[in-house]
């Protein structure tokens, strides 16, 4: 069975309802790294000690999963659904295949080790 990998740039605020969500379609495993990032938002200004200055980076979450290819379209639809803010800045959801999964432990392959 082929695999993908779901990366989501969401608002760290929306992490446990997106995990939940997630639950809730049936995914255990997720990664869950903070980052720091701008799109189209670019960021804006802030007042710090009398002087302005340009706040690039805002914080982020990126969540990962990887998973087998009749899962997506429901994991793609539930972080969606629970990271939507309708506001500027909401994240990014990207889809991409997966060569291959290992599980160290086992040694297990593919989506045994998913």
């Amino acid at each position: 069975m082929t695999m993908k990998k779901i990366e989501a740039i969401i608002k760290p605020f929306k992490l446990d309802e997106v995990k939940e969500a997630l639950q809730e379609v049936g995914l255990q495993g997720i990664t869950v790294t903070e980052a720091k990032g701008f799109g189209r938002q670019k960021g804006h200004t802030e007042l710090y000690r009398g002087a302005e200055y340009v706040v690039d980076f805002l914080p982020k979450v990126k969540v990962e999963i990887v998973l087998n290819d009749d899962l997506v379209e429901k994991a793609v639809d539930a972080i969606r659904d629970a990271a939507q803010t309708g506001r500027i800045g909401d994240g990014k959801i990207f889809v991409s295949n997966i060569e291959e999964a290992i599980r160290i432990r086992t040694g297990e392959t593919g989506a045994d080790a998913v």
